[in-house]
């Protein structure tokens, strides 16, 4: 092969490396979304009874059964930050069990669909929880 041809075959497979680490990248940056679906001028609390509490990347949900002013039952599901992030704020996956009651306070969906992005969590020993590290009682 002449020299002009394998340089011509290094280009392409150079090209072809390229794409294919572009294209190995490209899922983890479209599955992470905007948290423009909260409305971060809005805070809600509320307090109710754990039903799952999901220590998942690339985000942590609470699952939790509020009750209304007339005892009807409302599910709410509570996004937080990512374990690693949470953890830095203090978080232990096993802070949040199943029955446990904990308090709230909440940006909450736009949708107005009963939903929201944790602002701070008041879990069973007491403690007061924000989503990441400085962010108790701040914005997420």
């Amino acid at each position: 092969m002449s020299a002009a041809g394998q340089a011509g075959l290094k280009s392409r497979l150079y090209v072809g490396v390229l794409l294919c680490t572009a294209l190995a990248a490209a899922p983890p940056l479209l599955a992470h979304h905007s948290f423009a679906m909260f409305d971060t001028t809005k805070r809600l609390t509320m307090s109710g009874s754990v039903t799952a509490f999901e220590w998942t990347n690339p985000h942590v949900y609470i699952e939790l059964d509020v009750p209304d002013e007339k005892g009807a039952v409302k599910h709410w599901s509570v996004e937080l930050g990512s374990p690693s992030i949470l953890m830095q704020a203090g978080w232990k996956f096993s802070d949040v069990k199943v029955n446990d009651k904990i308090s709230v306070v909440l940006n909450p969906l736009r949708s107005g669909e009963a939903g929201g992005l944790l602002v701070t969590a008041t879990v069973r020993d007491g403690r007061v929880l924000g989503n990441g590290p400085g962010r108790v009682g701040g914005q997420p």
